[in-house]
């Protein structure tokens, strides 16, 4: 079977997603770059019964296939397809719909630079891309949008998708950008975040840029 470790990988992902709290049930999915196209988690499963046999092989071609020749990938996969094709530094992509998460998109708002993290996203806010119907192709368009310059982003009244270099360094961003969530949620409770200024926050960025902090484990599309 090809890629069966990247296979392997991804149902660690997505059993993990749901250990750590950030997705429960069949909500997310996570996908990982292959020469050809991607490898996704399949349309419709629990994730304790997913092998290696069910993962989707999704052609850029528009073709797809899993070994057992049971299985549709994810009904999210044109997102996945679109920020593969948009983000070369990208090799992997979480999509999570942690409580925090949902939270802040179910707002609709974007995360200001409330605390510097904020920065490990790639900018000195996480974008809310407008809603738009699951599994559409204006979902794809408005999600790609969000993302530019950008690692992580929230779905309006969804979720949020979170990139990485690999499968590990995806899954750590999607968990950062849910206690981010988490955090700010408090913070509009309690009356509201203290705002950092442009100047604290190009500070940080510039120390992320450096390779301060997990910022430096996402890096070119060359790396595995």
């Amino acid at each position: 079977m090809q890629f069966l470790e990247l296979r392997q990988d991804l149902i660690q992902t997505v059993l993990q997603m749901n250990r750590m709290g950030i997705n429960q049930g069949t909500s997310g999915n996570a996908a990982a770059r292959v020469p050809e196209g991607f490898l996704i988690t399949p349309s419709g499963m629990a994730y304790e019964d997913i092998t290696p046999e069910d993962i989707v092989l999704k052609r850029f071609n528009g073709t797809y296939e899993s070994p057992n020749g049971l299985r549709k990938p994810s009904s999210e996969w044109r997102f996945h397809e679109d920020i593969f094709n948009d983000r070369p530094d990208a090799n992997a992509i979480v999509h999570t719909h942690g409580k925090a998460v949902m939270t802040i998109a179910c707002m609709q708002r974007e995360i200001p630079p409330f605390h510097y993290m904020i920065g490990l996203a790639g900018g000195d806010t996480i974008r809310c891309a407008p809603y738009q119907t699951f599994a559409t192709k204006e979902l794809s368009i408005v999600a790609v949008e969000a993302l530019k310059d950008r690692k992580a982003c929230l779905l309006a009244n969804h979720g949020q998708i979170a990139l990485g270099s690999n499968l590990k360094q995806a899954l750590s961003m999607a968990m950062e950008v849910e206690t981010l969530c988490d955090v700010y949620w408090r913070t509009l409770i309690a009356g509201g975040p203290t705002i950092l200024d442009k100047n604290q926050m190009d500070e940080a960025l510039e120390k992320f840029n450096k390779g301060y902090g997990s910022a430096k484990a996402f890096v070119s599309s060359e790396s595995k």
